[in-house]
């Protein structure tokens, strides 16, 4: 048994026609991966970032209980800082890498499109929009989180762990 083609179908279209329209449905595939990719970063250094800097108040807390020389902690928490500074820069080359795939995939949407419906359809996206985008403001985020917990850490924290403790 054969099943009926409707004309809508892909079927009714030439092999360019086909390719062009699987090329489309892909371009925009990778634009939606590329949005939920951001966003699955967001959560990955959530989660990161909880246990990492957990790990340095763990060591501030209880420094003393478990008989850490003070020199010691302050070089433990130093290396939180950085595993933290390590994750965090990941975090935010991976979301600039994103937004970079980002405007390629959307140069070659605009292009199909231009090809195929006309040379306005749709324009090429511009680095003055930035404003407007999530990305934006998560590396802005991302950037102030870093140096909140930096200077917290080296103003309070270290400074109250003294060989004297």
């Amino acid at each position: 048994m054969q099943k009926k083609e409707t004309g809508s179908d892909t079927k009714s279209l030439n092999k360019k026609d086909e390719f062009k329209l699987e090329r489309y449905k892909f371009i925009l595939q990778q634009l939606n991966s590329l949005n939920e990719g951001t966003h699955k970063y967001i959560a990955l250094f959530q989660t990161l970032a909880t246990a990492v800097l957990g790990a340095g108040i763990t060591i501030f807390a209880a420094w003393r209980e478990i008989k850490i020389d003070a020199g010691i902690a302050r070089l433990g928490i130093r290396a939180v800082l950085y595993l933290f500074t390590i994750l965090t820069l990941f975090v935010i080359l991976s979301i600039v890498i994103n937004t970079i795939s980002w405007f390629d995939y959307r140069k070659e949407e605009v292009e199909l499109l231009s090809k195929e419906v006309g040379g306005d359809f749709r324009q090429l996206p511009s680095l003055k929009n930035a404003w407007r985008w999530n990305e934006t403001y998560f590396v802005i985020f991302l950037f102030a989180v870093l140096l909140v917990v930096w200077v917290f850490a080296e103003q309070w924290l270290i400074p109250t762990i003294s060989n004297n403790g």
